[in-house]
């Protein structure tokens, strides 16, 4: 793992074009509506057949939110009628019941992961019973050994929905952040008091869960280096466990919220660049780890004893220390990754629902890798978890 880092100006310069996130290779981008329901279907029936079949790990997209971010780039629907969650959830029911058909009873999901969207929009009683459906169709451990993690805007929390979450079987907790700053906040139209972010991590640490990631953007209106120091500052003194630091795209062809961000107002290149650095040298500085791309770690995470021994893995949630596991993801746009196959659920609402309904997965693309995609993809992994192939 690198102890300094350089950034090379002209190396910088010679790549400096947008291109779609590496949560995958190949890119999400790639997919292709040429695969198909009966593709995903043979792989995990391939996958069943493996020697020593991977474990299970699942995601469960809820999209919803009940005030928009306008940075966020995420599959939303923003919304305050909770009936609408109520609805999706009848559905995502459907969907996990289909999915546990595909994959033998044996297979012990290892990591559970909640995104969105904002998942803590649920109230508690669906929370309940979407953990219970999903104990009903699959493998879940009864011990605290699995990574059961759940993005939590603190915002939308209070502490003592931090125990409940807990107690349902959650052990890493993920706080969006993004900023401290409050004209930075305002533009973006996230105001999330500090005081209120400390309540929640403190909660997350009372009730003895195994880490709290927290997560910043550099890149949005009117961040500077100055600021994002005091953003940093405030950070580091909550000392979380992990915390990631992402880039902002800002493509508000693509994402309609990001038409209310004053282009004018952001950062320039070079500005998000030194923030970036200074990010990666405070971090380090402060104790922290650089595991790769986006993230840091405290020295004693899992993360960082992975990189260690060479066993750390990327996939669509990041850094993990279960890559070996198949991926099942559910919910709307959710994105699979089972035994050399990526797969794709519709992004739209009725149509993700039509499917459930007529008793198939929602799947609209996806791609099979070959042999030298799967070359590729391994150095790519090398190279962003080791630093090195």
């Amino acid at each position: 793992m690198p102890k300094t880092i350089e950034f090379d100006a002209e190396l910088i310069r010679r790549y400096d074009q947008s291109g779609p996130r590496y949560t995958s290779y190949p890119t999400a981008a790639s997919f292709s509506e040429k695969f198909t329901h009966d593709d995903y279907l043979n792989a995990a029936s391939s996958s069943n057949d493996d020697p020593i079949p991977a474990p299970l790990s699942l995601y469960f997209h809820i999209p919803f939110c009940d005030t928009v971010c306008f940075y966020c780039a995420c599959n939303k629907i923003v919304t305050k009628n909770y009936a609408r969650a109520d609805d999706y959830l009848n559905y995502l029911y459907r969907e996990i019941a289909l999915q546990a058909t595909f994959y033998d009873d044996d297979r012990i999901v290892e990591q559970l992961h909640w995104g969105g969207g904002t998942p803590t929009f649920l109230n508690r009683q669906d929370m309940q019973h979407l953990m219970q459906e999903t104990r009903r169709y699959f493998h879940l451990r009864d011990d605290d050994n699995g990574d059961y993690s759940i993005e939590i805007d603190p915002r939308s929390v209070e502490p003592d929905d931090i125990r409940f979450l807990r107690e349902l079987g959650f052990n890493r907790f993920s706080l969006g952040v993004q900023d401290v700053d409050e004209q930075v906040q305002k533009a973006v139209n996230r105001i999330q008091p500090v005081e209120k972010t400390q309540a929640i991590l403190q909660a997350c640490r009372a009730v003895g869960v195994r880490s709290v990631n927290i997560d910043l953007i550099y890149g949005l209106p009117f961040q500077t280096v100055s600021s994002f120091t005091r953003t940093l500052d405030t950070i580091i003194d909550q000392s979380p466990d992990r915390i990631s630091v992402f880039n902002y795209a800002h493509m508000p062809h693509v994402f309609k919220p990001q038409r209310r961000i004053n282009e004018a107002d952001l950062p320039a290149a070079q500005i998000k660049l030194d923030i970036l650095k200074l990010a990666i040298d405070k971090l380090i500085s402060a104790g922290y780890v650089y595991i790769g791309m986006d993230h840091f770690a405290r020295p004693d995470d899992e993360l960082v004893q992975a990189q260690e021994n060479g066993t750390l893995q990327r996939n669509f949630q990041g850094y993990t220390t279960h890559g070996d596991c198949d991926l099942v993801a559910l919910g709307v746009s959710a994105i699979s990754q089972v035994n050399d196959v990526y797969s794709q659920n519709n992004k739209e609402m009725p149509a993700y629902q039509a499917a459930i309904s007529a008793g198939r997965l929602p799947i609209v693309r996806g791609f099979k890798l070959d042999k030298d995609d799967l070359l590729r993809r391994a150095l790519i992994q090398c190279l962003t978890c080791n630093f090195e192939i």
